[in-house]
């Protein structure tokens, strides 16, 4: 698989949380700063440093980078701890986060990917790795069940074929999710919104 034909496991996020987000960013290439990116970017800039650390039979490497050609997958995992007991080492990732843990699985799949990733270049099983989330400064662990690892495989399919398409999906405004958006702007997914009319949009605005 050519390098131009990898997916960003990070825009498996993003499409996972709206197609329309994970579009405007790898398709468009837009990208707009908001408080909650910006702390998002702080909090990764500590695991961001590569390095190599051992402590109490634990082997961590942070910024390390990844791959999977046959799934056609690449990214970069925050950290990775490599736990150590008489059978070996176990690799077990943890991806930094600032919010909370949320009510969709999002997260959990850019985890996931990035174990599929370490499966396929350290050639072990990995049951299970950590969201870690800035606001709660806890650890949450994720099984990777059949579940979760079908929905990631479903979520690369549906990604590659969208960003393969080169479209960008009509919005569709659900206001919890889009209020939380740093694209909100760019987005403007009040703005003739799918199947709406022209006249119905114009009456929207004055009735704002």
């Amino acid at each position: 698989m050519d390098d131009d034909d990898l997916i960003p496991i990070s825009a498996l996020q993003h499409y996972l949380y709206c197609p329309r987000q994970c579009a405007l960013i790898h398709v468009e290439q837009l990208w707009s700063e908001s408080r909650h990116t910006a702390e998002g970017r702080l909090l990764h800039e500590h695991a961001d440093q590569p390095r190599a650390e051992n402590r109490k039979g634990v082997r961590t490497a942070t910024s390390m980078p990844l791959l999977n050609l046959d799934l056609g997958i690449t990214g970069i995992a925050d950290v990775v701890e490599f736990h150590r007991d008489e059978d070996g080492e176990h690799p077990f990732p943890v991806e930094y986060k600032r919010g909370r843990p949320k009510s969709h699985r999002a997260d959990e799949v850019q985890l996931c990917a990035q174990a599929l990733c370490l499966e396929s270049m350290l050639g072990c099983a990995i049951t299970a790795g950590a969201l870690y989330y800035g606001q709660t400064r806890r650890r949450m662990e994720v099984p990777f069940d059949d579940t979760l690892r079908e929905l990631t495989r479903q979520t690369i399919a549906g990604a590659r074929e969208m960003l393969a398409s080169m479209r960008t999906p009509a919005a569709a405004y659900e206001k919890k999710k889009c209020s939380a958006c740093s694209l909100l702007d760019l987005c403007q997914p009040r703005w003739l919104p799918r199947g709406a009319r022209v006249h119905a949009w114009l009456r929207e605005q004055l009735e704002d």
